[in-house]
């Protein structure tokens, strides 16, 4: 979502001086007055408003609209789209979890490299490059973010339950997922009403596989979920949270989990750095009270997007400007202290504009300092073409078993069963 950024909000549409684009809009019509219009489709919250106000001040050539819906129906859409040949946006986002399926047909998309990608390729560090990058050489995207990870937890329900508030004792508390699971046992004796340790299983799987070396596949795109235990071992530690009562049981993404967020519903969540955005925005009047420690086991990555151009888009140049620019290091920057999403450039990780920024919504937790180690100490996963797909299967079981409708191994033995059909 993203981030998941990025990886999923409530559908909505933001139109930015223009109405909303509908489905069908082929993003390369004439703006009014004969400006050049282009359409940004995306998902969850990127943090471009303020930056697309910007570029249309200084290009008043150019007129931007934003089609923002939720992650799987986005990535849904644009396949059909590509299918179809019409529809799609000028720029379109696509998550680290689905880019593997995109760029399976890099033949759908400009080659960024044709027009000039490879003078700013080393604004990337090579593993998020390499990331878009199709069978046939053609680089298909421009890395937005990446998602390093850490955890949100709120300090008061902290302190209602007994538990430390301060980030460096929290962090103590969970040097690994065993001490997560041990803090929130503790948490769920203080029995605080209508609120539970986490959110539900989807976050915490996702981070605890985004931790691993090597996740759904291998590096020739054959799927390794059978044979690689690091992806039972993300689904049993989850389901060892589950079992111990310390899930409030509300589907990510949901609207019940927008408002979890606001409400208190939940204590902690994994948080991966574009996951600030997503609270900030939900949880408006709850500035100062929640805040950041370090995520268990240390660092690792989940999300982090990229901004590619159909070829069914009329105005390639322009859109290539305009992806160039709002994924250059000085707007990264911008929507990093902005939105919390964090760069995907690597000359600002020594950059102070980063590593001193504090966020004043997460009681002035040093968010920069936080991710800047969560991301250095990472090593990238391979994603293959189906990647999402097989990770919703997954999660769809460990719902099963949250909601008591299979035992674990039976939830498991289906989400094999289902990845099969899908791959």
């Amino acid at each position: 979502m993203r981030n998941l950024h990025k990886i999923g909000a409530a559908a909505l549409s933001v139109a930015l001086l223009t109405a909303v684009a509908a489905c069908g809009d082929d993003g390369g019509s004439s703006g009014s007055g004969g400006k050049v219009k282009l359409v940004v489709a995306t998902f969850g919250e990127f943090g471009y408003k303020d930056l697309y106000a910007e570029y249309m001040k200084a290009h008043p050539d150019i007129e931007i609209t934003e089609r923002v819906t939720k992650a799987e129906d986005h990535h849904k859409n644009l396949a059909a789209h590509l299918a179809t040949g019409q529809g799609a946006a000028d720029i379109e986002a696509i998550e680290e979890g689905w880019i593997g399926q995109f760029k399976a047909t890099p033949d759908k998309f400009v080659n960024l490299i044709d027009l000039g990608a490879n003078d700013i390729k080393s604004q990337w560090p090579d593993w998020k490059w390499q990331t878009s990058v199709g069978k046939n050489g053609a680089q298909i995207g421009f890395g937005t973010d990446v998602g390093g990870l850490a955890m949100c937890y709120r300090t008061d329900l902290f302190a209602k339950a007994g538990l430390p508030t301060d980030r460096d004792q929290v962090s103590a508390l969970w040097k690994d997922w065993d001490g997560y699971i041990t803090a929130g046992k503790k948490y769920a004796a203080a029995k605080i009403p209508n609120s539970a340790f986490m959110d539900g299983p989807t976050v915490m799987y996702r981070s605890v596989l985004g931790q691993f070396d090597q996740g759904l596949y291998d590096n020739q795109d054959n799927v390794i979920v059978e044979t690689n235990p690091s992806v039972r071992a993300a689904f049993d530690k989850t389901v060892e949270a589950i079992n111990a009562g310390l899930s409030a049981k509300i589907a990510a993404w949901s609207a019940d989990w927008n408002a979890g967020f606001q409400k208190g519903r939940f204590a902690t969540i994994a948080c991966p750095s574009w996951m600030m955005a997503y609270i900030q925005e939900q949880a408006k009047d709850a500035a100062g009270k929640w805040d950041i420690a370090k995520i268990p086991g240390g660092g690792g990555n989940w999300g982090g997007s990229f901004l590619t151009l159909p070829k069914q888009g009329k105005h390639q140049k322009e859109a290539y400007e305009l992806a160039k620019w709002l994924t250059s290091p000085e707007q990264q920057a911008k929507v990093f202290r902005k939105a919390g999403n964090f760069p995907s450039t690597v000359t600002l990780y020594q950059d102070p504009v980063i590593t001193d920024f504090k966020n004043p919504f997460f009681n002035n937790a040093p968010v920069g300092k936080i991710f800047s180690e969560s991301i250095t100490t990472m090593k990238a996963q391979y994603l293959g073409p189906k990647a999402g797909d097989i990770n919703t299967a997954i999660q769809n079981g460990l719902t099963r078993v949250e909601q008591g409708k299979q035992t674990p191994d039976a939830a498991w033995k289906q989400a094999l069963e289902e990845i099969k059909k899908i791959v």
